[in-house]
């Protein structure tokens, strides 16, 4: 295979994407020209929202061509949708060498420790005797768990900060027994965490009837009862620990339902926010539950707060 590289400016970019898909190439990624010298500029914005900017000042976009696409016809199609440039302009060929591509990219995903218990193990770990809490040693509550997630998958498969600050929590204050909710459950991996680490009646909410889907495959692979729903088919009734990995802007506008979710004497526990973010949102839940950071990561951290009688 080949792959076809053209330089564009910022302005052009999603123009040049969009035109390069419609000629019928493989895939198209976009890359900041200047990356790794000094005209180098991050391109960013609020975790969870989309950035001001979508591109950079100078921009690499490489389309990868099925075997047999002339890139000659490619430019041609570009200069028909309007693109013009490239003909005579900046691009090259570069050629892509055979591999096999589901190998290699399932060796940059390891099973992934999170404190002293969890285990995030992709499938093709499943069976791997270096992994301790294989699905065979979970008949052991207080020792390792062993939670099956492929990266790739929707919803998120425990990488992010904010889901390593929230399963360490879990690991560390669940004793057993705890209604649990996880509310905006995604991939349901703190659900699922936390029937693996022995809490009782467990439910998971989220927004997406996909991630509601998503909750009761990785529920049902990893040999977990949970109940998984849509807000509105959340019924009544409190919990003794109530956790929630969102972002901060959802997190205060929910502040009062979430709140009022907590049992007396249960626990909130709250991620997706910014170290900056940290005392706005605690002052969201301050009439119901006084919110404390419980730890801090990469610059993200874990609110967590405790119900009074």
């Amino acid at each position: 295979m080949r792959e076809l590289v053209l330089i564009c400016p910022e302005a052009q970019a999603e123009a040049l994407a969009d035109a390069l898909l419609e000629a019928d190439v493989l895939s198209v990624s976009v890359e900041d020209a200047d990356g790794d010298t000094e005209n180098e500029r991050p391109l960013f914005g609020e975790p969870g929202l989309e950035p001001d900017v979508h591109a950079w000042r100078r921009n690499r976009v490489v389309a990868l061509l099925p075997d047999g696409l002339d890139p000659q016809q490619v430019l041609q199609q570009l200069y028909e949708a309007g693109i013009s440039g490239y003909q005579d302009g900046e691009w090259s060929l570069r050629e892509v060498p055979d591999a096999d591509w589901v190998r290699l990219t399932q060796a940059q995903f390891q099973p992934i420790q999170i404190g002293e218990r969890i285990w995030i193990v992709p499938s093709w770990h499943r069976d791997n005797p270096d992994v301790p809490g294989r699905p065979q040693a979970d008949a052991d509550p207080s020792g390792p768990i062993h939670i099956e997630l492929d990266p790739g998958l929707a919803f998120g498969t425990g990488s992010h900060p904010t889901t390593h600050l929230c399963l360490e929590w879990l690991a560390l204050n669940l004793h057993g027994g705890e209604t649990v909710l996880d509310y905006g459950c995604g991939s349901g991996i703190l659900a699922i965490a936390a029937g693996k680490l022995g809490a009782g009646q467990t439910q998971a909410v989220d927004i997406d009837e996909q991630a509601v889907q998503a909750t009761r495959r990785n529920a049902e692979i990893n040999r977990v009862r949970l109940q998984a729903m849509l807000p509105g088919e959340l019924g009544d009734g409190r919990f003794q620990v109530v956790v929630a990995n969102i972002l901060s802007n959802p997190l205060k506008v929910l502040a009062p339902m979430l709140a009022n979710r907590v049992a007396p004497q249960g626990h909130l526990v709250l991620s997706g926010v910014l170290e900056r973010q940290a005392h706005e949102v605690a002052e969201a839940y301050a009439p119901w539950i006084p919110m404390t950071v419980w730890r801090a990561r990469e610059g993200w951290v874990c609110l967590h707060g405790q119900r009074p009688s």
